[in-house]
């Protein structure tokens, strides 16, 4: 791959020193011409031969007249740019050529021969370089549409019979950044400027305890700018990020919930307070319960019922009838009151 671009590069020079030579060729004609004019006239006379020496000496300056022009150009991405040449006459243009050196790729070359009407390009494949229009018209180069990768030299030189003439360009490409303004959980404020190109700036409305980070390059060469703004004790509660661009500048504003950052031991206390209240409701609960029982156990106590000599009838029959006094007593006891109805039932029949 090198040696292809250093190849073109070589074949480009060897045209443009043939076009060299043979404008110098033509001007050593235009001067042996000249000389041999003024000797003529030298005999008629001295006057005619200084003013024909100085008209020649003119023409050879002319020849080695040679100009260049730098300029720094930043255009947006995604749009058009064009690259125009140094202006000349164009009837007294031999040779235009357009080099082109991007970041980490080898030179392309683009030339013009107007006595041929022909163009060649050297190494050139980006389709998005052309000439802006016919190149015998207007030799001016466009780029369309812009992208990063077009960071780089562009350099138009024209030969004319008048001489050379350089115009080089040093392109850059801005890539606006995308602006973020958040509150963090610690009452902080985050400004983000990401994926700008160049770096932006980033500016705080109140001023207040700042710190600004740049992340590493991305392999596009982009740059993301992180600004983490803080304001103590003050009791800020409106602010401000502007951010400064080459792209443009802007500006976002929030409104902070709180002036300052929440103390620490508040959060504490916001995180054990309803835990400590979930406790005491769960402690009470358990202490209800276990004093309910105990009372529901007093009362059965106390409600319990004691032996009666009626309950203890059924004991007792049982003794009775198992036992061999009761049933001596029981007959007795049964004889007697026999004994007594019999007594009893004939004044009975007698009243």
């Amino acid at each position: 791959m090198p040696c292809t671009w250093i190849t073109s590069d070589l074949q480009l020079r060897l045209i443009l020193t043939l076009f060299f030579v043979a404008e110098c060729l033509s001007a050593g004609m235009e001067g042996t011409k000249t000389s041999n004019n003024s000797m003529q006239q030298l005999d008629n006379g001295n006057y005619s031969s200084v003013s024909t020496t100085s008209s020649m000496e003119r023409k050879q300056s002319t020849v080695t007249l040679y100009a260049e022009v730098k300029t720094s150009l930043s255009v947006l991405v995604d749009t058009k740019a064009v690259l125009t040449c140094p202006p000349v006459l164009w009837p007294s243009v031999l040779v235009v050529t357009w080099e082109i050196v991007l970041r980490d790729k080898p030179p392309c070359f683009g030339a013009y021969r107007r006595d041929t009407n022909q163009t060649t390009r050297g190494n050139c494949t980006d389709k998005r370089i052309t000439w802006a229009s016919r190149p015998d018209e207007n030799p001016a180069l466009q780029v369309d549409p812009v992208a990063i990768t077009h960071d780089g030299n562009y350099t138009c030189q024209i030969v004319t019979s008048d001489g050379n003439f350089h115009h080089e360009y040093h392109l850059q490409v801005l890539v606006p950044p995308e602006v973020t303004l958040i509150q963090t959980e610690k009452g902080t404020a985050v400004c983000k400027a990401a994926a700008g190109k160049p770096a932006a700036q980033i500016f705080w409305t109140p001023e207040g305890d700042c710190v600004t980070e740049q992340e590493p390059y991305w392999g596009d060469g982009t740059v993301t700018v992180q600004s983490t703004c803080h304001w103590g004790s003050r009791h800020v509660l409106n602010v401000s990020c502007s951010v400064s661009h080459l792209a443009g500048n802007k500006s976002l504003f929030i409104q902070l919930s709180q002036g300052a950052e929440i103390p620490a031991h508040l959060k504490n206390l916001y995180i054990t307070a309803p835990i400590f209240i979930i406790l005491i409701v769960v402690g009470s609960i358990w202490l209800l319960k276990i004093s309910g029982c105990r009372k529901c156990k007093l009362k059965k106590t106390e409600h319990t019922p004691v032996v009666q000599e009626d309950e203890m009838e059924p004991y007792a029959s049982y003794t009775e009838k198992n036992n061999p006094l009761y049933d001596i007593t029981n007959r007795v006891k049964t004889s007697q009151v026999l004994q007594s109805e019999v007594d009893a039932s004939p004044e009975v029949t007698l009243l």
